[in-house]
């Protein structure tokens, strides 16, 4: 009988580092040396331990990823989107990683009915633009940046990533003949917007902080060498190019955590030289999209000067900074965005912890002055409304999409003057799911300092308390955690797993001020929100500390690793995925990637003290300490340039060598991904499994 492998032995290399006349030593610093056999040798040792750990998992691993297998309908495909003379729509086949992006003509002009499929067959006339089985065929991984159709629809730029190191190949194909062009451009970020003539493309790419940077003009078949269209020296900005849904312009967005500048130029000129929209200004954020109200162009400019929450102005194309509120700034609203169309204006905002959309119909409006929004309602009061695929300037009606935690995604199509909704697409379960079975509710915790913090909670009819219960956090960014359906989490509820989202401040559920309280200075606050959740759920027996997971990824990484060291004992597992847990190293070093960027979000250690004293206090890695942590599973990918695989792996080391009590502290490395871990759709399946088997031992749900 093999003997299990012991936790691999770590070699200590100190490393010193002094800021602030505070002097650190660093031994396990070595790990960042990504070309080095030893490092590699002692990941593959810790994936060895990982793996005999779970080994006993492996039955059930298979029959949860054979219960996702089971309810998906393998053989599918999107609900077709018009854009000029096609229909454009994703199929996924059966056994297949990856899904073929296809089209197939419309019928007419008046042709707005979008066609459906049966089993197999493809659509008549369909035409496959890319199958990216094919395309990833000898590759370990593969993701897809780019995918952009000139107007006329004859050619497509695609760029793909073979690493997940975000770096990608941009390549070219004529869909008229089905050929490849030799044409190719290397090192580019994901994105790429086809000038309206079809002559030109722009593209990004990034410096050696991998910040998108610099906008490039490629001119297709010209032989010529690319032009730099665009270059912003700033670090802290993060540069990106698209087109307005109208044709009409080509913008340029340049974004910082907290400023914000736009860069025009009319779509018909793509040779000429972009205009700045407003000039930036420290802490000011703007957004602009483009509109036609009572024949006149108008940019629609979302901000947030002298209105945390933003407010919506307009203004004439021509003078933008002759503006007039069309929805003001509101302490209870945070407005998100307003997209245009050639008879309505969506605008998309949140209000209780809860996204919305409110449209206008503009056809009559005889200036902007008439415009005014009617929110779109929906039942559900746990839901996420917003406007899914409208790539069509003039389509009569919207494209919506609609899900809650227990309800299948569905797409509808809303006829704005009616109100007719039209139900194109409910996401297919298979077997014999109910909605009815399940239920989810929203309660409140009160925080330590006496903020109401909401909480999602999500379980089958019937569970007795207290439950298993996985809890789950992200908190950073003004990102929010909002009602999704998802099939591989019925495997978790049927068990009898409550899963509860705790929607904590440095995120955006409440607003403005919830993503400022939670941020910089006020960081702690995104750590004790959760812990409060926690105990708020163990207090009123909705589960006990033997049966509670807790779960962030990335920088909800970084809050499940503070909390491991605030308040292990109320858990019996801590789930961490690409974490971000290593932050001080990180931000104290300009050269690595995005730690320019991040000092708004975070505050700049190098140069503030306090900033540093902070950081330095809530640092998961920093904080470790000799105490009894519970099992904890990191997740991490070797080639991910976000968070990178050094800050999983030397906090596992610490937590190893520092714990006191007997509980696997385990690290897995995928070794062919990025960020967003395993590419392809039955890896993606296989990696959930894995996770959820280990949350279901854990939370004693087995």
């Amino acid at each position: 009988m093999t003997a299990a492998p012991q936790v691999p032995a770590a070699k200590k290399v100190p490393v010193t580092r002094v800021h602030h006349g505070d002097e650190v030593v660093d031994n396990y610093e070595w790990l960042r040396e990504k070309d080095d056999p030893e490092v590699i040798a002692f990941l593959e040792a810790q994936n060895a331990l990982t793996e005999a750990d779970t080994a006993e998992l492996a039955d059930l691993r298979s029959t949860i990823y054979g219960e996702i297998k089971a309810r998906t309908q393998e053989t599918d495909m999107s609900v077709p989107s018009r854009r000029g003379r096609y229909w454009y729509y994703a199929r996924t086949l059966e056994g297949k990683q990856y899904p073929l992006r296809c089209r197939a003509p419309i019928a007419g002009d008046d042709d707005w009915d979008p066609p459906t499929v049966s089993g197999d067959d493809p659509l008549p006339g369909e035409q496959v633009l890319l199958d990216s089985n094919l395309d990833a065929e000898g590759t370990d991984f593969y993701s897809l940046g780019a995918f952009s159709v000139t107007d006329d629809g004859d050619l497509l730029a695609y760029s793909v990533d073979v690493k997940g190191d975000e770096r990608y190949t941009l390549r070219f194909k004529d869909l008229r003949s089905g050929e490849m062009l030799t044409e190719t451009v290397e090192n580019t970020a994901p994105g790429a917007t086809w000038s309206h003539d079809g002559k030109h493309i722009f593209y990004l790419t990034v410096d050696d902080a991998w910040r998108p940077d610099t906008v490039w003009r490629h001119d297709l078949g010209a032989g010529t060498d690319d032009v730099s269209v665009f270059h912003e020296p700033d670090e802290r900005f993060w540069v990106g190019i698209g087109g307005t849904r109208s044709d009409k312009y080509l913008m340029i967005g340049l974004g910082s955590k907290i400023t914000s500048e736009v860069h025009v130029l009319p779509a018909d000129d793509p040779t000429g030289e972009f205009r700045v929209v407003w000039p930036r200004r420290d802490g000011v954020e703007y957004d602009v999209e483009h509109a036609v109200i009572a024949g006149e162009d108008r940019f629609l400019i979302t901000h947030n000067e002298n209105a945390e929450n933003f407010e919506l102005l307009d203004a004439p194309a021509d003078d933008p900074t002759d503006t007039r509120v069309l929805v003001p700034h509101s302490d209870e609203m945070r407005i998100e965005g307003v997209d245009a169309f050639a008879d309505q204006l969506v605008l998309s905002y949140r209000r209780g912890a809860t996204p919305r959309i409110s449209i206008a119909d503009i056809r009559d409006a005889a200036s902007s002055t008439e415009v005014s929004f009617e929110e779109v309602t929906f039942d559900e009061p746990l839901s996420t409304a917003g406007l899914a695929g409208n790539p069509e300037w003039a389509a009569p009606r919207l494209r919506i999409g609609y899900s809650s935690f227990i309800e299948p995604t569905e797409v509808i199509d809303l006829d704005v003057r009616t109100g007719e909704r039209i139900l194109l697409k409910r996401q297919v379960v298979l077997g014999d799911y109910d909605p009815a079975d399940y239920e989810q509710k929203r309660e409140w915790v009160t925080a330590a300092d006496g903020t109401q913090i909401p909480l999602s909670i999500v379980s089958r009819k019937g569970v007795s308390r207290p439950a298993p219960t996985l809890l789950y956090g992200y908190g950073s960014y003004e990102a929010s955690m909002d009602p999704g359906f998802s099939i591989a989490r019925l495997s978790l509820l049927d068990r009898g797993v409550v899963f509860v989202i705790a929607h904590i401040r440095g995120g955006g559920e409440m607003g403005r001020h919830w993503y400022e309280n939670g941020k910089t200075l006020t960081k702690k606050n995104t750590f004790t929100d959760f812990v409060d959740a926690a105990r708020y759920l163990v207090d009123t027996g909705a589960t006990t500390p033997s049966q509670l997971v807790g779960e962030g990824g990335s920088a909800g990484g970084l809050l499940i690793g503070a909390v491991a060291n605030l308040a292990p004992e109320l858990f019996n597992g801590i789930l961490a995925v690409v974490p971000f847990v290593d932050p001080l190293t990180s931000i104290l070093d300009p050269s690595l990637p995005l730690t320019v960027i991040e000092w708004d979000e975070w505050g700049n250690p190098l140069e503030n003290a306090e900033v540093y004293e902070y950081m330095k206090s809530y640092s998961p890695y920093e904080n470790v300490e000799a105490k009894p942590y519970p099992s904890i599973l990191a997740i991490t990918s070797l080639n991910d340039t976000r968070v990178m695989y050094t800050e999983a792996a030397k906090w596992v080391v610490r937590l190893q060598d520092t714990t006191t009590s007997d509980n696997p502290i385990l690290l897995k490395t995928e070794m062919s991904a990025g960020h967003g871990g395993v590419s392809g759709r039955y890896k993606q399946w296989e990696e959930v499994a894995f996770e959820h088997a280990w949350v279901l031992r854990q939370t004693r749900a087995l």
